[in-house]
């Protein structure tokens, strides 16, 4: 019977899956014929942009001093605790600001995407959009699309800044890395496209999480239990697809030998 439930839901996991990567075909189509809700798309940005700023901020604060203290001792002791501001500066800008803000925006805002969708789905909310002739891809999923694709960018942007001041601190206090030191060091390692490719990415991330936070609502079943069901498989979901996209933005960026050091 156990066997039996969790085929089941595979198939159910992969039938969604499936009903996901159609509905970001139409998000693409219906962006070519410029079919966009204002007026939803700007209160959207206000949901995952400002009111999601706050967390984004505190986690790459955190992440940036205990980067800082993990790797600073360890570099000192190798003679070189010049290259430290480098170092965080490329962890932070290749991978931790936009992977660990896309993962805040997952849990906050893809599962908020999921929930609302869903509930509206269950009580037949979207047939009466239908009814009005109002199209729900257009008036319900492209204005989250838009939303998490601009302001994710810009969350991670600003994550970037706050953890990289954040280890400029703690490298100043604790080891004794002069600023003038630490931001040398950055001028050293990070290029312009270290921080393209943090934008890329994020506007990627962006697409997946409200695609598949759109989709796990629309295709939601079964009253309220369905919607609990629906927002926790699209929360997992989507973090499995950041991740996955991850590894693949990362292989066609930074494929093949280099130095970041100038």
């Amino acid at each position: 019977m156990t066997e039996t439930a969790h085929r089941s839901s595979l198939r159910r996991w992969s039938q969604r899956l499936f009903a996901a990567l159609l509905l970001g075909g139409q998000v693409i189509v219906h962006l070519i014929r410029g079919n966009v809700h204002r007026r939803n798309t700007l209160e959207q940005m206000v949901l995952v942009g400002p009111e999601s700023l706050l967390i984004a901020l505190i986690t790459a604060i955190s992440v940036g001093m205990v980067f800082t203290i993990q790797v600073a001792r360890e570099f000192i002791n190798l003679g070189a605790g010049q290259t430290v501001g480098g170092v965080l500066a490329l962890a932070l800008a290749r991978e931790l600001s936009p992977v660990l803000t896309a993962v805040i925006l997952a849990g906050r805002v893809g599962s908020a995407f999921s929930a609302e969708i869903g509930t509206m789905q269950v009580t037949e909310q979207i047939d009466a959009l239908y009814m009005l002739k109002t199209d729900p891809i257009d008036y319900l999923v492209i204005p989250r699309v838009l939303a998490c694709c601009l302001m994710l960018p810009f969350l991670t942007v600003l994550s970037f800044v706050a953890g990289m001041s954040a280890g400029l601190v703690i490298a100043d206090a604790s080891y004794g890395i002069s600023h003038s030191i630490f931001l040398n060091s950055v001028r050293n390692f990070l290029s312009s496209w270290d921080l393209v490719s943090a934008m890329i990415k994020s506007f990627v991330f962006g697409g997946l999480i409200a695609i598949i936070g759109s989709s796990w609502g629309l295709t939601t079943t079964g009253g309220a239990k369905g919607v609990g069901q629906s927002t926790t498989t699209a929360v997992v979901t989507a973090l499995l697809a950041i991740f996955i996209s991850d590894f693949f933005l990362s292989w066609l960026m930074f494929q093949g030998t280099g130095s970041a050091v100038l």
